[in-house]
């Protein structure tokens, strides 16, 4: 009995120790089992959190896409409005741009959950009552109604609808990171509980410290995946930044292509005078040459049948020369300058171009019940819409026919003519008796690039560029016509009540008090000939005058000359400008009077002149001896002289 003690105590002790053995393995197990399953709800806690996560990024990102390609799509329209429907790209850029945005809506709808789905709703209905809008404005700009397209594109700015389209995308980029930050901090939360259970056991540190490296790699990724999405917005922003400077650019170069385009469409109408120009030089050189051989033949045996013949050429020469004027004037590029302009003479002075161009099949009649009213706008611009109705006439008549041309007054109301304010308004009415058109050929006679015309015969930029003349004067444009019916514009342009037509400047006129005095005269021309015939001029003005046919070799026959009294110089030369050669002189020759002379002045301005008197090509005697007398007794600043 006394022995069972004894021997049941190292069975109790193994015993004890298996059972702490079994225990503390069954411990470690357990431990074991939960750190695993501790680390396995972790890692799906993270990686539920890290798709998470991915979706509110794709979510904001996408947002943040459609925002900037629906902001792409309105400067595309923006530019497009500009143009005024000269480049059918923009319009089509408009339209790809909003399909875009229309499939990343899509998208964005697909991705979002349903508590987001109220939000995408509504901003789908944002969305397109938008693009109702804007379709509006490409279409008015599409038609031509560019003043109207551009209002309603200032006005959309303020749009309700773009509005709630910014504050849906707003509140759904914020619900998403309301999430975002929910979703990050339950991950977090569970990650740390892992660690603290970790940290606890010692005997598992290395899988603390594994834990660790894998938290770090995952912290890693998260930065990376967020400095990657920084980058893109900034890669966004710097596109939109370089699409304003692409929009102000396209702008500035829209403003230099519509000057250019104004100078096309007026040498377009240049090319069409061109014919008649030509059969009115050929008739008049005829009077000259034949008046001058009649007069060589009369000379020595009637000598009053030679003087006749002699003013029968000079008349001739004369004709020539006022065609030639009236062309450069017509053709010249210059800015526009607006002035009182009285519609019915400018239209009665218009009748020797109509006869010229139009050409001798088509019978011109005007007519005038303006009551003398005048309007406000750049003479030259007029005259070239004018010229370019009537070639479009002639066009329509095929060469034969009645072009009537009124020019009349009304009182209109307000909305009465298109889109006319209520006033009154000067009106001119283009009729022809030409085929007319069909209302749907009628409707896009004012597109730019529109024409009926077969290839080479019109650029389709006529109309456009009277329709834009009219609109840039406040007016309206009326169109009337009819297949068989011929066809009558009429433009409604604003009266201009305290304007008065400019007169012209009387003639100045110097009387002499004395027999003139002989002078020494340097004459600079480049052309041989019209050096010599001025060098007989002043001869036969008995003037002494000096040749110089380089405008270089100036100084030195100033020098070999001695004391000259006037310096006459032409403006255009090819080594040196008649401006620039004067001006090298100014410093040794300061008060050498200057008599400029000119058949086209061409880019060499007023002010490049200094004021000087100017002879214009081809010149008479007595208008060379009032130039001279002018320039010597330096009357006045920046005339011409009256030939």
């Amino acid at each position: 009995m006394g022995r069972e003690p004894d021997g049941a105590a190292p069975t109790s002790g193994a015993n004890w120790r298996a059972v702490t053995l079994v225990v503390m393995a069954l411990a470690g197990a357990a431990v074991l089992i939960a750190l695993i399953a501790t680390l396995g709800g972790a890692n799906r806690e993270r990686d539920r959190a890290l798709e998470l996560q991915k979706h509110s990024y794709d979510v904001m990102i996408l947002a943040r896409t459609l925002s900037g390609t629906m902001a792409r799509a309105e400067a595309s329209l923006g530019r497009y409005v500009i143009a005024g429907d000269k480049d059918e790209r923009l319009g089509l850029m408009f339209v790809d741009q909003r399909n875009a945005a229309a499939s990343q809506l899509d998208q964005l709808d697909r991705i979002t959950l349903d508590d987001q789905q109220p939000r995408v709703d509504a901003l789908r209905r944002a969305f397109a009552e938008r693009g109702e809008e804007l379709n509006l404005i490409a279409l008015s700009t599409r038609y031509g109604k560019n003043d109207q397209a551009l209002a309603r594109f200032y006005q959309s700015r303020e749009a309700p609808a773009l509005a709630r389209i910014d504050r849906e995308l707003n509140l759904i980029i914020g619900a998403e990171r309301g999430l975002l930050d929910e979703r990050n901090a339950a991950a977090m939360a569970s990650i740390g509980n892992a660690s603290r259970v970790a940290g606890a056991l010692e005997i598992f540190g290395v899988l603390l410290v594994l834990g660790a490296v894998a938290l770090g790699w995952i912290t890693v990724k998260t930065m990376r995946e967020r400095t990657l999405a920084e980058a893109d917005a900034d890669a966004a922003s710097q596109r939109a930044d370089e699409l304003t400077e692409a929009v102000a650019l396209a702008t500035s170069e829209l403003r230099v292509q519509e000057a250019r385009l104004r100078q096309v469409q007026k040498m377009e109408a240049v090319g069409q005078l061109t014919g008649g120009i030509a059969h009115d030089f050929n008739n008049m050189l005829a009077v000259v040459t034949g008046g001058l051989e009649l007069a060589t033949r009369a000379l020595s045996r009637d000598p009053a049948a030679a003087r006749r013949h002699l003013d029968s050429a000079t008349e001739g020469a004369t004709r020539a020369a006022e065609l030639t004027r009236r062309l450069l004037a017509f053709s010249r590029e210059e800015s526009l300058k607006p002035e009182p302009v009285g519609v019915a003479a400018l239209v009665g002075g218009m009748r020797d171009l109509f006869d010229r161009t139009l050409g001798d099949g088509i019978l011109v009649t005007m007519r005038d019940d303006s009551r003398g009213w005048c309007i406000r706008a750049d003479r030259v611009q007029l005259e070239n819409a004018l010229l370019n109705l009537a070639v479009n006439a002639r066009d329509a008549m095929e060469g034969r026919g009645e072009l009537t041309v009124t020019t009349g007054s009304a009182t209109l109301a307000a909305g009465q003519v298109g889109d006319c304010p209520a006033g009154d308004y000067v009106t001119v009415a283009v009729a022809d008796t030409g085929c007319g058109m069909t209302p749907d050929v009628a409707e896009r006679v004012f597109e730019p690039f529109f024409t009926t015309k077969g290839v080479g015969k019109g650029t389709g930029l006529g109309l456009s560029q009277l329709f834009a003349l009219v609109r840039q004067l406040d007016g309206e444009v009326a169109i009337r016509t009819a297949p068989g019916e011929g066809t009558t514009v009429t433009l409604h342009l604003p009266r201009d009540v305290g304007g008065r037509e400019r007169a012209p400047r009387p003639e100045v006129t110097i009387v002499a008090t004395s027999a003139p005095r002989a002078l020494d005269i340097l004459v600079v021309e480049d052309d041989p000939r019209v050096l010599a015939a001025t060098m007989g001029a002043l001869g036969e003005l008995g003037h002494r005058p000096v040749a110089c046919g380089d405008p270089l070799a100036a100084p030195a026959a100033l020098d070999a000359a001695g004391g000259i009294d006037l310096l006459i110089t032409d403006v255009l030369m090819p080594r040196q400008t008649g401006p620039e050669m004067v001006a090298g002189l100014a410093s040794r020759w300061p008060d050498l009077p200057v008599l400029f002379v000119t058949g086209f002045a061409g880019d060499v301005g007023t002010a490049d002149l200094g004021g000087r008197p100017v002879l214009r090509k081809p010149f008479t005697l007595a208008g060379l001896e009032r130039a001279i007398d002018e320039a010597v007794a330096d009357l006045g600043a920046d005339r011409i002289a009256a030939e």
